[in-house]
């Protein structure tokens, strides 16, 4: 077992606290009659790699929220320059990547979290899917994974794709839900094989939850 998945987790601060209740919690559970299943998978402590589906621009803040503990994320370097902005998302657990930093930095930069005991979320196309489903998945959450010794969590979004999906402006209010299943270990190495066999079952798994009943209009 790896010290990142014996590390302590950051305890979640006063703004994240804040943001959760004041703005996550009554966007998802009450603008769109959100809901969660399988929060019994989510490890409580330790360093954990959350992979989802991505549909929209709503995902970072359900799924860093929604799970029972806070989930960190990439964000542009900039962001942290703005007033106000800035610290909500660092006290929040978002990391700054420069723009333009490559692939190598962004992954050394991720695990470094994962070594602080953060759960770290990864989306597995990298970018928004129209039909909210991964379709093309990276490695990218499979090497953190190894490099770290965090298990990964496979987690379904359904429906964000329709409520806020690319190209929309104005949200529908169709009910969203995160549906968590169970937790994959790490792959055995970083030979791309070993990467590429637990990326395909994470999108495998990913999409087998979002294919369970829909739920109620």
């Amino acid at each position: 077992m790896s010290n990142a998945t014996l590390a302590q987790s950051p305890k979640p601060s006063l703004a994240y606290r804040l943001v959760s209740w004041l703005l996550v919690f009554p966007l998802f559970r009450g603008l769109f009659r959100g809901s969660t299943q399988g929060l019994h998978h989510v490890p409580k402590q330790g360093a954990l790699v959350v992979v989802s589906n991505h549909g929209s621009h709503l995902d970072p803040p359900l799924l860093g929220h929604a799970l029972g503990r806070p989930v960190a994320f990439m964000a542009k370097a900039e962001l942290f320059a703005v007033p106000l902005l800035g610290a909500v998302i660092r006290a929040c657990g978002a990391y700054p990547v420069r723009r333009g930093a490559s692939d190598r930095e962004a992954i050394r930069i991720a695990t470094a979290r994962l070594m602080e005991g953060w759960a770290t979320g990864v989306f597995l196309d990298g970018t928004r899917q129209s039909n909210g489903r991964v379709n093309s998945p990276l490695p990218g959450a499979a090497l953190l994974a190894a490099r770290s010794g965090a298990p990964l969590l496979p987690v379904a979004i359904v429906n964000s794709h329709r409520a806020l999906g690319t190209g929309q402006v104005l949200p529908r209010l169709v009910p969203l839900q995160m549906r968590v299943g169970e937790p994959l270990p790490a792959p055995t190495s970083r030979r791309r094989a070993d990467l590429d066999a637990t990326t395909a079952l994470l999108q495998e798994r990913i999409n087998a939850l979002l294919e369970l009943d829909p739920p109620r209009l």
